[in-house]
């Protein structure tokens, strides 16, 4: 029973993060696609990036909704969150200017806050990838 809740606990927040941060990014469309276009690691690949991540997010969060999918949606986050933290180490090491492009009030966060953000969330989607994988073997045995 606690395992169930947990696992939908942490559902329900990455489908939070993910539809809100993407609905942040539509909203402020331009300004997310100049920004992310100042990052000297993805410069290239800004307008592509611009409509692929929100896009990701949403695709995430819907897997996350559908008990079918939320094993799927889950390991969706994790490489998500994965992504975005690796992508913070090197920027902020290797960046002397350090554009940020988030969303809503995640942007107001520093970049050790967010750091600590997302390495939270990242264990969280290990946390909800191990209690699925165990749901499933409880079902099964």
């Amino acid at each position: 029973m606690l395992r169930k809740l947990t696992l939908e606990t942490i559902s329900l927040l990455f489908i939070l993060l993910f539809v809100y941060t993407a609905v942040s990014k539509f909203l402020d469309y331009e300004n997310f696609r100049v920004v992310i276009g100042q990052s000297p690691l993805i410069t290239r690949f800004a307008p592509i990036l611009a409509i692929a991540v929100p896009v990701a997010e949403i695709i995430i969060a819907l897997l996350l909704v559908i008990p079918r999918y939320r094993r799927a949606g889950l390991y969706a986050s994790f490489a998500m969150m994965l992504l975005f933290t690796t992508y913070i180490i090197v920027l902020v090491t290797l960046s002397e200017r350090v554009p940020c492009s988030c969303g809503g009030v995640i942007s107001r966060m520093t970049w050790k806050e967010h750091l600590y953000f997302n390495i939270c969330f990242v264990l969280l989607a290990l946390l909800g990838m191990w209690l699925h994988t165990k749901d499933k073997q409880l079902v099964h045995t």
